[in-house]
């Protein structure tokens, strides 16, 4: 399956972007130097000028591909969920038990991807990147006409299909996509907590007893017994 996810190719709506980064070389490296300059710098000192830089290109390049640096940071995001949702389709594929699918659902949101590699995006750096900034792709002024625009079609799709694994597994459960929702965010929220705000959180950043939280977690809130 790894190698499967390897060569798998995610789609991002088209308006994200105004030419596909992965149809050239460029492209891709954009992308890849994109991901360690934010790491970095973080959104707010992150500029085309300063990517440009380090993809040795020039910053009018880089806006063919991008219309600004909100929408390249939403790109990445948008990859990141869709990148999941492939990771919980296939490792999910031949499981009947809900209850046993779920658990593979949590351990790709709370753990990362199965597939640790893929040709076009190195999945790991750039989880390692949105725990600090995947808020700021989808938080802003413009959330309302991005949805309309259907930018969002990616985290959707990973969100209603856990949704309905819980769904699957307690068909009376009243808040199936607002548990599904809540756990994708804090999935990326608890581990900048744990390194950045460590009142807020008994977690550790790198600590395996993440998974185990939400387990206890959302068996417990769906139970029905």
């Amino acid at each position: 399956m790894e190698q499967l996810l390897n060569r798998m190719r995610v789609d991002v709506n088209e308006n994200v972007y105004l030419k596909d980064p992965f149809s050239s070389d460029l492209g891709k490296e954009i992308i890849e130097k994109s991901i360690q300059v934010m790491s970095t710098l973080g959104l707010e000192s992150f500029t085309f000028k300063k990517l440009a830089v380090e993809v040795g290109s020039t910053e009018a390049a880089i806006y063919r591909y991008f219309e600004n640096k909100h929408k390249l940071l939403l790109f990445l995001n948008l990859w990141y969920w869709g990148y999941l949702e492939l990771n919980l389709v296939m490792g999910t594929a031949n499981l009947t038990d809900p209850k046993h699918k779920l658990h593979i659902a949590l351990q790709i949101l709370i753990d990362g991807p199965i597939g640790k590699q893929n040709e076009f995006v190195n999945p790991v750096h750039l989880r390692q990147m949105l725990i600090e900034e995947s808020f700021k792709a989808i938080m802003t002024k413009e959330v309302e006409r991005d949805f309309k625009n259907g930018y969002f079609s990616s985290y959707l799709k990973i969100g209603e299909r856990i949704a309905e694994i819980i769904y699957e597994l307690n068909p009376t459960y009243k808040f199936p996509k607002t548990l599904a929702s809540t756990i994708m965010e804090s999935s990326l929220l608890q581990p900048y907590y744990a390194k950045h705000i460590p009142v807020l959180t008994e977690m550790t950043a790198s600590g395996t007893e993440r998974l185990e939280f939400y387990k206890e977690l959302v068996f417990n809130v769906i139970s029905t017994k």
